[in-house]
């Protein structure tokens, strides 16, 4: 029997066995007859390319609960986890109230979901970065678009192992040495290779960090600059900006943050980062076309949507943070980007129902802008660090608002929190909101989940139009197992090597 390549079932399920997904009787048994073998997929230029963007494919639209298309890992269910677990989106039915109320286990399906997917598009990394010097040596590639290749690759490895941690860890800000998450750098390709990956145990929080700065250091000196479409030089760097941030390394941030500060610049309108997937604000993001993308149960414009819009609406806006005192009523984010009908509020930050092309917007300009006001703000650089959260807020709110002052706001808490809220606000419906919380609460900022809007009784737009009442729910201390989601079961049960250890708790 043939080995099989990136896109080939034998080589995905083994990484699937590795995973607990799939038995190996069956990964050996399963191979389709029009997948490309490995001594071909890398045997010229426009393969190694196919094989590439394959990578990028599979996290646009991954695994769910024995199904493609779900929008996991990097689609809208990566969005709608991250908005679900916090309380600025607000959950109007059944497809994430598990997240929601924080009803998780270790046989769950969405927790599970983002566990498996992920470590399917780190096995696919792996695999492409494996083969690159082989295809050098074979004259296919020269070693300049083979370091090129690998820079997209140990990206792509470190965005989805810190996408790993901050759901399956606990924070670096509590403490380093605590369980990390499994960091796997080399293939499994092949059944005989499950035993390595099996081998490989969880670390620490510490080591795992350091292995991301090791990927994202030694991918920015060889990306480019480039497009919003592909990782490029800045989306390195953007991406060291907010892991040093979850580290607390101020100086650091400040440090990559002037490294493309000349680079990107926020724009004036607030909708146009959203309005075709490049601006100046827009620094890496997931392409999806009419012909590749998550589908109606995971592209964004159909969850998030309108109703009224062609959208099927089971994402809205939360009361809590639509009728909070620091969002000023005159922002323009708060007509540009939403959508209402006599239900609620909807984000309009997604609008293709139909095609369902809108990007899902991993890096933006704006949030590297933030992170190196927070880091001046805790270096005690207020003054500096206002004037990097004005240039985030300014620019949607009227000439007649006021610019913040470090004096007005009272000095280096207020700056902070002022920090903070604009975060909820600039990144509202793009799921940022639960690396946040997990970040600030592991620095006890935070004490951990807060209350949300109960799920499925905000149902009139007078819960945001007017004070009336609504009851709240699911806040979790930071102590409580339910912060972080349990390990998967099948990880652990069918790790014949060594299992790995399982969250306290579950």
């Amino acid at each position: 029997m043939k080995k099989f390549s990136i896109n080939n079932f034998k080589l995905i399920l083994a990484g699937a066995a590795l995973m607990g997904g799939i038995s190996s009787c069956e990964v050996t048994e399963l191979v389709p007859a029009n997948l490309i073998p490995d001594s071909e997929a890398f045997a010229t230029a426009a393969r190694v390319e196919s094989t590439v963007l394959g990578v990028y494919e599979s996290a646009q639209r991954g695994f769910y609960n024995g199904a493609a298309d779900r929008g996991y890992p990097f689609g809208a269910a990566n969005v709608e986890q991250g908005d679900m677990r916090g309380e600025d989106m607000y959950n109007d039915q059944l497809f994430y109230e598990v997240t929601y109320t924080n009803a998780y286990n270790p046989q769950s399906a969405n927790n599970n979901g983002m566990w498996i997917s992920l470590y399917r598009m780190i096995n696919r990394v792996n695999i492409v970065i494996e083969a690159l010097p082989s295809a050098v040596e074979n004259g296919v590639l020269t070693q300049e678009a083979a370091d090129v290749y690998k820079g997209e690759m140990l990206f792509m490895r470190a965005l989805a192992h810190h996408e790993l941690l901050i759901h399956f860890a606990r924070p670096y800000s509590d403490d380093p040495s605590l369980p990390g998450v499994p960091y796997r750098t080399f293939a499994i390709n092949d059944v005989p290779k499950v035993p390595d990956g099996e081998a490989v145990g969880r670390g620490t929080v510490g080591e795992d960090y350091a292995q991301l700065l090791a990927d994202l250091d030694e991918a920015e000196q060889k990306l480019p600059e480039g497009g919003v479409d592909r990782a490029s030089k800045g989306a390195a760097i953007a991406l060291k900006s907010r892991i040093k941030l979850h580290m607390e390394d101020w100086s650091g941030v400040i440090t990559e943050f002037g490294k493309i500060e000349a680079s990107y610049e926020v724009t004036a309108n607030p909708a146009e980062p959203f309005r075709g997937g490049t601006s100046s604000d827009n620094i890496f993001s997931f392409i999806n076309s009419e012909g590749s993308n998550p589908g109606t149960n995971g592209a964004l414009p159909s969850m998030y949507g309108n109703p009224g819009d062609g959208g099927r609406g089971l994402v809205k806006i939360s009361p809590i943070i639509w009728r909070s005192d620091f969002w000023n009523e005159a922002d323009v984010r708060r007509t540009a980007l939403t959508a209402r009908n006599a239900a609620g509020i909807y984000t309009a930050k997604y609008i293709d129902h139909v095609t369902r092309t809108d990007p899902n917007t991993i890096l933006r300009f704006s949030e590297v802008v933030l992170n190196a006001a927070e880091a001046n703000a805790q270096l005690g650089q207020l003054n500096d660090a206002v004037a990097l959260l004005n240039s985030v807020r300014d620019r949607a709110l009227p000439a007649s608002v006021p610019s913040f002052s470090a004096a007005g706001l009272g000095g280096k808490d207020g700056v902070l929190t002022a920090i903070y809220n604009e975060r909820r606000i600039e990144f509202l419906a793009e799921g940022r909101r639960w690396s946040d919380i997990h970040r600030l609460s592991g620095a006890g900022v935070l004490p951990g989940i807060p209350a949300k809007a109960t799920s499925r009784t905000i149902t009139n737009i007078d819960f945001y139009t007017t004070d009336r009442a609504f009851t709240t729910d699911y806040a979790e201390p930071y102590s409580s197992n339910l912060f972080i989601w349990p390990i998967p079961l099948d990880e652990i049960q069918n790790n014949a090597t060594s299992p790995i250890e399982q969250n306290p708790g579950y």
